[in-house]
């Protein structure tokens, strides 16, 4: 993949206002990367996007580019992908020229091996791993606002579009790590991934609908968050929620249960930035 960044952004209090103008822009001219509806396009797969287990009212914030609060997260990452960084003096542009284009479908084929490091780099620590090597810059904190505004972009390019893993023979080993860490029991109440989201789905917990955790979405802000978030944010929420000891962000666990996630969705449409509870 592709992506660098600029150090430091604007706080986001102060351009709130700034940023909604920048979204109704944005979504007026979005063309193909227009609000979609999840829908995976064989007639009997059974999968679901997250998105069908919400209410009607969280669902229209979604379709509407003008109320999703994911939308002031991918303006803020077009500012930061046209301004220049680290000691290169270059902005992601610089090499890309236009997100929208350039990298198109670049997020449905994420996390993907990296030869130097010899495993698989989600699409955060591409966007770090580019910073570092070409703007010669240094990395942005995980679940940073410049983070995720630049990851926000790169996925948005990609909406609508299906989920296409690389089949790259070198992933397989890391793909079976994360179906066997999906598959694993954790935690103080014993509890694995796929109790939840293979046998459980369409059922409560508590109030609130168990879905089948595909990653459709992400980066999603959440009304629970009243922010954003990557995937590996909503993993380790799970991991706690299960009163397990979570893996720390980048840790090749998360990577890996990533990758497995990304093959078991494959062909479903991303929605990102979506939006959930």
């Amino acid at each position: 993949m592709r992506a660098c960044l600029r150090a430091g952004a604007p706080a986001w209090a102060v351009l709130a206002l700034a940023l909604f103008a920048a979204v109704l822009t944005t979504a007026a001219a979005a063309g193909d990367a227009a609000p979609v509806s999840p829908v995976v396009e064989r007639a009997n797969d059974p999968r679901r996007s997250s998105f069908d287990f919400m209410s009607p009212q969280t669902q229209a914030m979604q379709r509407d580019d003008t109320l999703n609060p994911g939308m002031l997260w991918v303006a803020a990452g077009d500012d930061l992908w046209n301004q220049k960084a680290g000691s290169a003096d270059r902005s992601c542009a610089s090499c890309h020229g236009d997100a929208k284009t350039s990298l198109r479908g670049v997020a449905a084929r994420y996390p993907a091996y990296d030869a130097t490091l010899r495993r698989p780099v989600d699409l955060a620590q591409r966007i770090n791993r580019c910073r570092q090597q070409h703007q010669r810059a240094e990395p942005l904190a995980a679940e940073s606002a410049e983070l995720l505004g630049l990851q926000s972009t790169v996925a948005h390019a990609s909406r609508g579009m299906p989920i296409t893993p690389d089949a790259d023979a070198r992933l397989q080993p890391f793909t079976e790590r994360g179906r066997q860490l999906f598959e694993q029991r954790l935690g103080q109440l014993n509890l694995s991934c796929a109790q939840c989201h293979d046998g459980l789905a369409g059922r409560r917990l508590g109030s609130s609908p168990i879905p089948q955790a595909h990653p459709t979405g992400f980066p999603v802000y959440r009304l629970e968050w009243q922010g954003l978030g990557s995937l590996q944010r909503r993993l380790r929420n799970c991991m706690t929620g299960v009163r397990a000891e979570p893996f720390a962000y980048g840790a090749p666990e998360l990577v890996e249960l990533e990758l497995f996630l990304a093959q078991r969705a494959r062909g479903m449409l991303l929605e990102a930035p979506a939006v959930r509870p």
